[in-house]
Formats: C-alpha cells, sequence, structure tokens
C-alpha cells in the first residue's frame, strides 16, 4: 500500500469521525436553538460581504436558489433578514441582514467559539493555526470542484466568506 493511499484512508476515516462528531456537538448543544447551521452560515455571509441578491447568495453558500429562498423566507419570517427589490431590476430580491439576525448570528457565533476554546484548550497556538489552516484549505477544494465547478488548485480562495 503506497503512503499517500494510507495517508487517504487516515484522513477519509477521520473525516467519517469528524461528521460524527459535528452530529454529536449539536445534539448536545443548546446554541443551535437560536439559529441553525443554514442560518447562521447565511447570515455570517451577509455579515461578511454584505447584502446580495438571492442567486448569489445561494451560489456562495453552494445551495439552490429555491432552498435559499426557503431559507431566506423563514429568516424574513423571523426577522433575521429583510427582502427588498434590487435598484436596478425590481424583480430580483436583495438579502440584508438585520440587527437581530446580526445579533443572534453574534451570539450563536460567540458560543460556538467558547465551545471550541474549552474543546481545544490544551492546544498550543501553532496547533489551533495549523489546524485552521487546514480546515481553510480543505473547504478551499471542495468549493472549488462543487461551488465552482474548477479542479482544486492549490490555494485560491473560491466562495469563501473572509474572516473576521
Amino acid at each position: 500500500m503506497s503512503s499517500t493511499f494510507e495517508a487517504i484512508d487516515v484522513i477519509e476515516r477521520q473525516a467519517a469521525v469528524l461528521v460524527r462528531h459535528f452530529e454529536l456537538l449539536h445534539r448536545r448543544s443548546d446554541v443551535h436553538d437560536s439559529l441553525d447551521r443554514a442560518g447562521y452560515l447565511l447570515l455570517r455571509t451577509l455579515d461578511d460581504r454584505g447584502p446580495m441578491d438571492i442567486n448569489t447568495l445561494a451560489a456562495t453558500l453552494g445551495v439552490d436558489p429555491s432552498t435559499a429562498g426557503r431559507q431566506i423566507s423563514a429568516m424574513q419570517g423571523a426577522g433575521l433578514v429583510l427582502r427588498t427589490p434590487g435598484e436596478t431590476d425590481r424583480r430580483r430580491s436583495v438579502i440584508t441582514a438585520t440587527q437581530d439576525g446580526l445579533a443572534t448570528m453574534t451570539y450563536v457565533r460567540q458560543r460556538r467559539a467558547e465551545d471550541l476554546a474549552e474543546l481545544l484548550a490544551g492546544w498550543g497556538e501553532d496547533e489551533l493555526r495549523t489546524l485552521g489552516e487546514m480546515f481553510g484549505k480543505y473547504n478551499r477544494a471542495v468549493a472549488a470542484r462543487y461551488l465552482s465547478g474548477q479542479a482544486p488548485s492549490g490555494e485560491q480562495p473560491v466562495a469563501e466568506p473572509t474572516q473576521s
């Protein structure tokens, strides 16, 4: 067995365990009662990139426009986002996070960060940076393949919200 195959095998198994652990963390935390993952990512994207139309938001999140539309409708009903007609094309809706939406997202973000800090308390700063860089690199590869239709190509960021 080649060392590359062995490394990929370890990554594949650990990715499966990681997904299971994310599900476990989700079930064991009440932070998701405030805002589910889809809503959190939608609000983080709007906070990072500003208002955008539904098609652009859907493409950025990697969902189809009808899925984004359903999420936005539910979030609009909860007062987390506003949907307004576009300035140049009134048939297009522009989505903007409300102050309540941003406050809810900020609360969830802080709680998630606290939980992560507790889980990773024994890690050194270099280890934390490396993990963040590796997650970022992996997420860019997934985005390049599945959001933009490109083959992964090194370090070029694709469809990834900026870090704040």
